[in-house]
């Protein structure tokens, strides 16, 4: 399979799975020539921010007490992050959390958490190999152009 094919194969994988939603194909609409690492740099900027939420979530919910209000608060940065770069469920995951922090349910806040960890670092994976990939592809298309 050439890697063309293979990420063809994986985008597909990818979206009939539900860790992408349209909103990404939306994404990668606004990469263009004149910005040719729009979306890699968008997934650095959202891996990132998401594991720096993460750990504030498990900092937070290894607590004591719990300052459930923060709980939501990052919880929503998270929701609202993944929607718009199109990671759809690591979206999903972060509303099913929200029952737990509205009921001060810490038990299922840290369920949850785990939840939205583990959709988050399978989304992580893919397209780590999804980026790849694409880099395979644009030197292919760079030497073929020399």
């Amino acid at each position: 399979m050439t890697p063309a094919e293979e990420l063809n194969s994986l985008m597909h994988w990818m979206f009939s799975e539900g860790l992408l939603d349209q909103q990404f194909q939306q994404l990668q609409m606004l990469q263009d020539a004149s910005n040719p690492n729009f979306v890699a740099e968008v997934i650095t900027l959202f891996c990132k921010d998401s594991e720096i939420i993460l750990a504030e979530l498990t900092k937070l919910l290894n607590q004591p007490v719990v300052d459930f209000q923060k709980v939501d608060a990052y919880v929503h940065q998270l929701k609202g992050s993944s929607s718009s770069v199109g990671a759809n469920n690591v979206k999903l995951a972060c509303i099913h959390f929200r029952q737990f922090y509205d009921e001060n349910n810490k038990e299922g806040c840290l369920s949850a958490l785990n939840v939205v960890e583990c959709e988050y670092f399978r989304l992580k994976d893919k397209l780590a190999v999804m980026l790849q990939l694409e880099q395979t592809i644009q030197a292919y298309e760079n030497n073929k152009q020399i």
